[in-house]
C-alpha cells in the first residue's frame, strides 16, 4: 500500500505526519519541485514514527515521479496558497496549470490510482484533474465539504456548549463563500438542530464557516494546514480500509441535483474504488435555488479555465 503526496509545504507534509501516525499504509512518498524540502520534513516525520509505534516507511523526493510509480492513492497539494486579501478564485490560472502538469505525470506511473485534490480553487482544480487524466470520475475526488463540515462542527459545537463529537452535518455547494448550509439536515446526537439553534442564528454560525480559512489566512498570512491535512487523512482511511464513509466531498455531476459536466460538492460514499455512489438527497427550493447558484459560480470558473 503506497500513497503519494504531491506538494510538500504546509497541507501536504501535515497530511503525510497524520498518515503515517495511523500507521495503516506501509509507504509514503512526499514529493515536491523544491529540492531537498521532502527529503528534509520527511525525514523529520521519520524521526517521529518510533515514539508513535509506526511502520510506516516515508520517502522524500524532489521531482522525481517514478518514485510515485503503482500508488494507491495520489493527493495533490501543489499550487500557490492565498495571502491576505486572495479569495480561492484568484489562485486559478496558476494553479490550473500546475495541476495539470502534476496529473499527466502521476497518471503516467499510477494508471490505477485514486485522486485526491486538495489545491485551490478546490472544484475546480478537481474538474481540471478529471480532464487530464481522462479516467472514470469516481477515482478524481476533491477534498473541501470534510474539512467545511468540521469547521461548522466546531463553530456549532462552541455555541451550543456541546461535543463537537455529537453533531453530524452536511455542507454542499463550492469550497468557499457559496457552500450551502443544509440546516435541516444536521443534528446533535439524533435531535434536529432547530431543537437547539434558529435557523437564524445557524445562519450566523455558517458565516463563520465560510470565513474559516480566511479568518486563518489573515492571522497566518498563509492558509490553513492542520485541519486540512486530517480532512485528508479521513478520506485515504475510508478509500484504502473500503469503510463506505459517507462524507461531502468534489464530485463530478451527470445530471444529479440537475447539474452536469461540474465539480461540486455533494454527499459521497467512499470505498476501496473512489465515489462508490453519489447520494441525491431531496432538497427544498431554497436549498436547491443555493445549490444551483454556487454551481453557476463554479461553472463559469470552469470555463475560463477550459477558455486558455
Amino acid at each position: 500500500m503506497k500513497i503519494t503526496i504531491i506538494g510538500s509545504g504546509n497541507v501536504g507534509a501535515s497530511c503525510a505526519s497524520f498518515l503515517a501516525q495511523k500507521n495503516i499504509v506501509n509507504k509514503i512518498i512526499l514529493l515536491d519541485i523544491k529540492e531537498n524540502i521532502s527529503e528534509g520534513k520527511s525525514l523529520d516525520i521519520s524521526q517521529m514514527l518510533s515514539l508513535m509505534e509506526s511502520r510506516t516507511e516515508l520517502v522524500g523526493v524532489t521531482n522525481d515521479y517514478s518514485k510515485s510509480k503503482n500508488s494507491e492513492i495520489i493527493v495533490i497539494t501543489s499550487g500557490i496558497t492565498r495571502k491576505p486579501g486572495m479569495s480561492r478564485d484568484d489562485l486559478v490560472n496558476i494553479n490550473a496549470n500546475i495541476i495539470r502538469e502534476v496529473t499527466e505525470k502521476s497518471i503516467f506511473f499510477s494508471p490505477e490510482a485514486k485522486f485526491i485534490i486538495v489545491s485551490n480553487p478546490l472544484d475546480v482544480m478537481a474538474y481540471v484533474s478529471y480532464i487530464t487524466a481522462r479516467i472514470d470520475p469516481s477515482r478524481v475526488i476533491g477534498m473541501a465539504g470534510v474539512l467545511d463540515t468540521a469547521r461548522y462542527r466546531y463553530f456549532l459545537s462552541k455555541k451550543l456548549k456541546l461535543s463537537c463529537h455529537d453533531i453530524q452535518s452536511l455542507l454542499l455547494g463550492g469550497h468557499g463563500d457559496t457552500m450551502v448550509p443544509l440546516y435541516r439536515y444536521t443534528s446533535v446526537s439524533g435531535i434536529p438542530i432547530k431543537e437547539f439553534l434558529s435557523e437564524e442564528d445557524n445562519n450566523i454560525i455558517i458565516e463563520k464557516t465560510k470565513k474559516g480559512g480566511e479568518e486563518i489566512v489573515n492571522l497566518l498570512g498563509t492558509s490553513a494546514w492542520i485541519a486540512p491535512g486530517a480532512s485528508i487523512v479521513k478520506m485515504i482511511e475510508s478509500i484504502i480500509k473500503n469503510e463506505n464513509r459517507i462524507f461531502p466531498c468534489s464530485a463530478l455531476l451527470k445530471g444529479e441535483y440537475g447539474i452536469e459536466d461540474i465539480y461540486l460538492g455533494v454527499p459521497v460514499v467512499l470505498g476501496k474504488s473512489g465515489i462508490e455512489k453519489i447520494i441525491e438527497l431531496k432538497l427544498n427550493n431554497e436549498e436547491m435555488n443555493l445549490l444551483k447558484r454556487s454551481a453557476f459560480h463554479v461553472k463559469n470558473m470552469i470555463k475560463k479555465v477550459k477558455d486558455l
